[in-house]
């Protein structure tokens, strides 16, 4: 069986042929069974943090599970808040194939998700992006919407000043405009893009902020408690998600729905849906969209796949 730790996993991860990879997959399609979150509880009975464990196969090729742990006070502690392994086996025997560093995969896909997502929805000559956030996701969005859009200035906010300074240097080590905004509702105002992609349980980012033609990415808030943007951003947007699983399980979502700020009935497309041209992307230059993503295994699966053909290497 093949082993790939966190440095391997990234090497055969390129964003550009991962962009590429999800597209594909996504038209193709798999078998994706409904993920399982399970809450972990601390000692004073209150939940310490989530493990989700998320399994997909193509029929005659690969079968893959990722068991993710979710421990958003790991922040505090100096600690990543996500970690993963992810394990694939042969789809016709069950014979394992490989070892994967889950988290690197995680990453790299999810921040590959919003980009596919931006190619259909953000504006052709969308350059100006905010990153909200400054975690391991936050640290890839940058690199994967250039693959799409023609980025040329970077902004990010953090709840902590501390980690959107490094998040900054890095970027301007990679060759990017970059610098830290304090103001935020000014900084959404400003944006092309704006990309978030927190643990937080409160709103961001608000829809009154928005301005014509401006694109939202939504990465985090993956459970009903969680939220990143107020009722008025689904309000004022053509909404899409990158799974049906997101109407279920997204905060965002759910938050907007019981607000009566948006309705399912609504939802304009899935990411498979706009891949496979069954359903528009952006149609209005001055329109304002929105993708939420939650994750899915048919995600980890194309970029697994791509690992281990070496398809990125």
């Amino acid at each position: 069986m093949q082993t790939f730790d966190a440095a391997a996993t990234r090497a055969r991860l390129p964003m550009a042929p991962l962009i590429a990879a999800l597209r594909t997959m996504f038209i193709a399609g798999c078998d994706v069974p409904p993920r399982q979150v399970v809450g972990v509880t601390a000692d004073d009975g209150s939940i310490a943090g989530h493990v989700l464990l998320m399994p997909a196969w193509q029929r005659g090729a690969y079968l893959g599970v990722k068991v993710v742990t979710v421990f958003a006070g790991n922040t505090a502690r100096g600690l990543p808040s996500v970690h993963a392994q992810y394990t694939l086996f042969d789809a016709a025997t069950g014979v394992p194939h490989a070892l994967l560093d889950g988290a690197e995969l995680t990453t790299r896909r999810t921040a590959a998700v919003s980009a596919l997502a931006a190619s259909c929805l953000a504006r052709a000559d969308a350059s100006q992006l905010l990153i909200v956030g400054s975690g391991r996701v936050a640290s890839c969005i940058a690199q994967a919407m250039a693959c799409v859009r023609p980025i040329g200035r970077v902004q990010v906010w953090n709840h902590r000043a501390p980690g959107a300074v490094a998040l900054v240097a890095e970027l301007r080590n990679q060759g990017f405009d970059a610098s830290v905004v304090a103001d935020l509702p000014a900084a959404v105002a400003d944006a092309h893009i704006v990309s978030c992609a927190t643990t937080a349980t409160q709103p961001l980012v608000r829809g009154a902020w928005l301005q014509l033609c401006t694109h939202v990415d939504l990465i985090g808030a993956f459970t009903p408690q969680m939220r990143e943007s107020d009722g008025a951003c689904f309000q004022r947007a053509r909404v899409c998600v990158d799974h049906a699983e997101a109407l279920d399980k997204a905060g965002d979502v759910l938050q907007a729905i019981a607000e009566g700020a948006f309705a399912p009935a609504s939802l304009h497309a899935t990411l498979e849906q706009m891949c496979r041209h069954e359903r528009p992307g952006r149609s209005d230059a001055d329109e304002i969209t929105l993708f939420k993503s939650v994750g899915s295994a048919l995600q980890d699966l194309a970029a697994a796949r791509l690992v281990v053909e070496g398809g990125g290497a």
